[in-house]
C-alpha cells in the first residue's frame, strides 16, 4: 500500500509512459561484495582500541556546546553533564546504539535505483562540499548553480554511481540561506538517483524533509529513509549545535546520518594510528548513540573522514599507508559494533587531475572496497583536499569505480570459469582467440573502460596525442550533450517548484 502510494506520487501514468519512450541510460546495482575485507588489527589491538575509547568517554568526555536540549537528553539517559561537558559511563553508549539498524534501503524515485547501505553492501555518492570548480577550459573558480546541476547530470549519466550525492560543489552565486532549495530541487528533478539532504542549519534539514515529502509522500517519507545526510563531529570530541540539531530533525522523521569525525591526524587527533582510531571510536559512538536518544531505530552509519598532515607545510595529505591504516581499522571497529561504515573516496591533494591525483586517489578508492566501506562519500570528483570538485577528474574517477565493481565481484569457480573445454581445444602451443569458450564469453570477460586510451601509439598521435585531461573534457561533453532528464509526473514537478519558490519568498537573501 505504501509503495502503491508513492508511486502515485512520484510517476503516475504519464511519468510512466513518458520512462517507456525515454532514452535508458544503464546503472550498475550497488556492490555487493563477494571477496573479504583486509583485516588489519588483531584481537588484542581491537580490545585495547575499544577499552581506550571508553576511558574517554568516561573520564574525559565529549562536549555538546549551546545545546540545552542535547544536554538535557544525556542527563536523562545517565550521562554525567558538567556545563556543556557530557561524561558517558562506561557501556551506555554502546547499550544505546543498539537500537540502530545494521543495514538500511535508501529509496529513490526510480525504485530500481534504490540502495541498501550495510551487510556486504558498497554505495557510491560523489564528491561534498567544494566551494570551487576546475575544467581545462575555464581553469579554477567559484562554483556557480548551472556547475551544480552540470555535476548533477554527470552523476546520473555515470554507469558505475548509485547515488547522487549532496553538495557535489557549493553555488556560491545563490543566497546561502536559499541555495539548499536550488540544489535539492536539482537532484530530485534532474536525477532519479537517491540523494542527500541540507545540513548547514536545522530549519534546512527540516526543509528537506519537506521537500521529500512532496515527492514521495509524507507518510513514505515517515516509513521509509529517502535520504543519507552528513553530519560531521567537531573534532576533537565537540559536537556543534548546527550540526547536531540537523541531526535532530533526521533521526526524528527517519531519516540516516553519517555521524562522521572530521579528522587530520597531528592537528585534531593523535598522529599515532591507535590514538586516531580511539578517538574516531569514542567520537563516533557519542554521536551515534546520541542519534538513538533522538529516535531509537533511527538510521545510521559510523563515518570515518580521516587524513594526515604534511608538518611542513600543515596541509592535510591523502593516498597514505597511515590513512590506510585507519581506515582498515574503523571498518573493523564498525562491524564490530553491527553498523553501516562510511569512509575512504577519490581522495588527493593535487590541484590538477595529474599523476599525483590518479596515484592517491587509486589508493583511496581500492582501501575503501577492501575496508569494507558501506557507503562511500567523495567517491569521484574530489581534487586539491576537498576544495574544488573537478569536472574532468569527475569523469576520470566515475570510469574507474567499474574497476571496484568487478574486484568485489571475486572470482567465479563455476564450469564455465573453469575453462576447462577451452584449454582443451586449445592444448600446447595453440592460442585462445578463436576458440569456442573465448567466442561465448568475450563480451563480458574483460571490464572495459569508457575513457582511457589503450590504441596503438600511431592512432593515438594521429588523433591528437591526447592526454587522460583532454579524454576526460571529451567525455565531460558527451554526457551532458546526451543527457535526457529522467520523466516526472507534471503535478509533483509544479509542487515542488512551488514549495521552493514559498520557502524563497519567506526570507530576504543572505549571503553570510
Amino acid at each position: 500500500m505504501v509503495q502503491a502510494t508513492r508511486r502515485a506520487r512520484g510517476g503516475g501514468g504519464a511519468a510512466r509512459r513518458a520512462e517507456r519512450s525515454a532514452v535508458s541510460f544503464e546503472t550498475a546495482k550497488f556492490i555487493e561484495r563477494n571477496i573479504p575485507n583486509f583485516e588489519i588489527l588483531n584481537e588484542e589491538a581491537l580490545v585495547i582500541i575499544e577499552t581506550n575509547a571508553e576511558t574517554v568517554l568516561e573520564e574525559i568526555g565529549v562536549n555538546f556546546p549551546d545545546n540545552p536540549r542535547a544536554l538535557q537528553r544525556w542527563r536523562d539517559a545517565g550521562a554525567d553533564v558538567q556545563g556543556d561537558r557530557v561524561r558517558i559511563p562506561r557501556g551506555l553508549a554502546r547499550e544505546l546504539i543498539k537500537t540502530a539498524p545494521s543495514s538500511y534501503t535508501q529509496h529513490a524515485r526510480n525504485p530500481d535505483r534504490n540502495v541498501v547501505v550495510g551487510g556486504n553492501s558498497l554505495v557510491l555518492a560523489p564528491v561534498y562540499g567544494p566551494p570551487f570548480v576546475r575544467d581545462a577550459a575555464g581553469g579554477r573558480r567559484y562554483a556557480t548553480m548551472e556547475d551544480f546541476r552540470k555535476f548533477v547530470k554527470l552523476g546520473y549519466m555515470s554507469k558505475w554511481l548509485h547515488h547522487s550525492g549532496g553538495t557535489v560543489c557549493e553555488p556560491t552565486d545563490i543566497a546561502v540561506n536559499k541555495r539548499h532549495l536550488d540544489m535539492l530541487h536539482a537532484h530530485m528533478t534532474l536525477s532519479d538517483k537517491p540523494f542527500m539532504g541540507s545540513v548547514t542549519e536545522p530549519s534546512r534539514a527540516q526543509d528537506s524533509v519537506d521537500m521529500c515529502g512532496v515527492l514521495f509522500g509524507e507518510d513514505f517519507v515517515q516509513q521509509n529513509t529517502v535520504m543519507t545526510s552528513l553530519i560531521n563531529i567537531n573534532s576533537p570530541m565537540t559536537f556543534d549545535d548546527v550540526m547536531m540539531g540537523s541531526l535532530e530533525v533526521y533521526a526524528q522523521n527517519n531519516q540516516a546520518c553519517i555521524i562522521s569525525p572530521f579528522i587530520v591526524g597531528g592537528a585534531m587527533a593523535p598522529v599515532s594510528v591507535a590514538g586516531t582510531l580511539t578517538q574516531v571510536l569514542a567520537e563516533s559512538l557519542a554521536g551515534i548513540a546520541y542519534s538513538q536518544l533522538c529516535r531509537a531505530g533511527a538510521p545510521v552509519i559510523l563515518g570515518a573522514f580521516v587524513t594526515s598532515i604534511d608538518m611542513n607545510s600543515g596541509a592535510p595529505t591523502f593516498g597514505t599507508p597511515e590513512a590506510a591504516h585507519i581506515t582498515y581499522g574503523a571498518g573493523q571497529l564498525a562491524r564490530r559494533l553491527g553498523l553501516p561504515y562510511r569512509s575512504a573516496g577519490s581522495f588527493c591533494g593535487s590541484k590538477l587531475p595529474d599523476a599525483q591525483a590518479a596515484y592517491e586517489t587509486s589508493n583511496s578508492l581500492n582501501m575503501g572496497l577492501l575496508s569494507g566501506v558501506n557507503f562511500m562519500l567523495h567517491a569521484c570528483g574530489w581534487l586539491e583536499g576537498g576544495l574544488v570538485s573537478s569536472f574532468e577528474k569527475f569523469v576520470m574517477d566515475a570510469d574507474q569505480l567499474g574497476t571496484l565493481h568487478h574486484l568485489a565481484q571475486g572470482i567465479s569457480v563455476d564450469e564455465n570459469a573453469q575453462a576447462m573445454d577451452a584449454i582443451r581445444e586449445v592444448g600446447p602451443g595453440g592460442h585462445y582467440l578463436g576458440c569456442a569458450h573465448t567466442q561465448a564469453n568475450f563480451k563480458s570477460a574483460f571490464w572495459k573502460s569508457d575513457l582511457l586510451d589503450y590504441k596503438p601509439f600511431e592512432t593515438w598521435e594521429d588523433e591528437g596525442a591526447r592526454d587522460t585531461q583532454a579524454l576526460a573534457s571529451l567525455r565531460v561533453e558527451k554526457l551532458l550533450n546526451t543527457y535526457q532528464q529522467p520523466p516526472m509526473e507534471a503535478a509533483t514537478a509544479e509542487a515542488l517548484e512551488a514549495f521552493v519558490a514559498e520557502r524563497k519568498a519567506r526570507e530576504p537573501d543572505s549571503f553570510m
